[in-house]
């Protein structure tokens, strides 16, 4: 018999095609959602919803769990400068050990935050590590090994040979893709073009779609990037990964910050999807992204937090605000609305990770990814009579009560079930003072 999980008395935000909010019961057993609005007269766990907002959990596609460690040791560079003098070499010291420190603060952090799904780029080394953690954790993710096989100044644990690096990324994914009854599944994902040769590339597309798996990479986020990418192939960025096959329904481009009126045309007819993240892109001072144009184009566009050393949150409360203002002190108030940053949020992650049929929304039959938030809290008092609006301009991460991953209580009354919070904090603290001893960066 499959447990059953009642939550009752809530404001169901369903996020379904036509946006309801239901107030009422919601029904779990096992892993998916059983009914929504139905009066239910019991179940092995109740769940008191009254004065909270019930949502699908947040989605987050552009997340690197690795970098958890850095917050704070890589502020106030640019891109290039960021990943040379900091990003890269902390990325070289890792060990196991270290991976996993780091993904376990960064996992613990999201799930704090009503985050339950995320689409992660590793480093090169490794990565299973990560996987171990999203595991063990009960989060859901889809995970990619970093790939890396040119590209100057790149410390030398980082500098990949196309063979293994490919070999390196096949085993991952034999091995972990449609781990937990599909809650795990592995991405392709080099790291951008300036990082991979043209060989690599052009493998990594045919090899994601012979697997059936997408691929996760970065584009256009700096302008230095993109002029480093037109002097080694005479063309854009977008327009170069496209004639290589690294455009499509199954690929995400992180940022695409600087992109012209070219590029927004094949990013709309390829379906490619584009990964926001406004609050990165602004401390490194990237820009700020087309992205009231992507949507009138038609181009799919979601929301990522990044990492933690370019950020340094984690939360999509602080992503869905930034990307709703940046986007109206360019185009007015009405540019990009709280209902609009909202499905940024959930069930258009979900579409870029081609999940959008489990998860991102309340519905009978998806599966069970669902956060309780609590509106009664002094920042969001009075409650607006648009409890979206509430959701997107005024609510925290320390406003999600409890979250349910798969049919599974991760986090109830604001204490994780599946990680040790305090343990996590020490073990963060210890590995990034080792980290940053053998990086030579303190």
């Amino acid at each position: 018999m499959e447990k059953t999980i009642l939550i009752k008395n809530g404001t169901l935000l369903t996020m379904d095609r036509n946006d309801p909010i239901v107030t009422g019961d919601l029904l779990v057993s096992g892993n998916h959602i059983a009914s929504i609005g139905e009066g239910v007269d019991s179940a092995d766990e109740v769940i008191d919803a009254s004065g909270f907002a019930v949502l699908p959990g947040f989605v987050q596609t552009h997340v690197h769990l690795c970098q958890t460690l850095f917050r704070g040791a890589a502020d106030d560079l640019a891109l290039i400068d960021w990943l040379k003098k900091r990003v890269w070499p902390m990325e070289a010291a890792h060990t196991p050990m270290s991976v996993r420190a780091s993904a376990r603060l960064g996992i613990a952090e999201m799930i704090k935050g009503g985050t339950t799904c995320a689409l992660t780029m590793e480093t090169v080394n490794h990565t299973a590590e990560a996987f171990r953690v999203v595991e063990e954790s009960g989060f859901r993710a889809t995970v990619g090994k970093c790939m890396m096989d040119k590209g100057d100044d790149v410390p030398e644990a980082l500098h990949e040979e196309a063979e293994s690096s490919i070999r390196d990324s096949l085993l991952l994914l034999e091995e972990w893709h449609g781990r937990a009854e599909g809650r795990i599944r592995y991405c392709f994902a080099p790291r951008f073009a300036i990082s991979c040769t043209r060989q690599l590339l052009e493998r990594v597309a045919h090899l994601a779609r012979e697997h059936g798996v997408m691929i996760h990479t970065h584009a256009s986020e700096n302008r230095t990037e993109i002029e480093m990418v037109e002097r080694e192939t005479n063309q854009r960025n977008i327009a170069y990964l496209h004639s290589l096959g690294l455009t499509g329904k199954d690929v995400a481009l992180a940022h695409c910050v600087h992109v012209d009126d070219t590029e927004l045309e094949i990013l709309a007819n390829t379906g490619t999807h584009v990964a926001h993240c406004p609050s990165s892109n602004l401390k490194l001072g990237s820009g700020i992204a087309r992205v009231k144009e992507m949507l009138e184009r038609g181009i799919s566009v979601s929301l990522g937090a990044d990492g933690a050393p370019c950020n340094n949150r984690l939360d999509m409360f602080t992503e869905m605000r930034t990307a709703a203002l940046l986007q109206k002190v360019i185009h007015g108030a009405e540019a990009l609305s709280a209902q609009r940053a909202l499905r940024l949020a959930t069930i258009d992650g979900a579409r870029a990770l081609g999940l959008e049929q489990e998860i991102g929304s309340l519905e009978a039959g998806k599966r069970a990814d669902i956060i309780l938030i609590n509106l009664d809290r002094l920042h969001s008092t009075p409650r607006p009579t648009d409890i979206t609006s509430g959701l997107v301009y005024s609510a925290q991460p320390g406003d999600v009560q409890t979250v349910i991953i798969d049919g599974q209580v991760v986090m109830r009354d604001r204490e994780l079930l599946t990680m040790n919070e305090r343990e996590i904090i020490e073990e963060a603290n210890r590995e990034s003072g080792l980290l940053q001893e053998r990086a030579g960066i303190r």
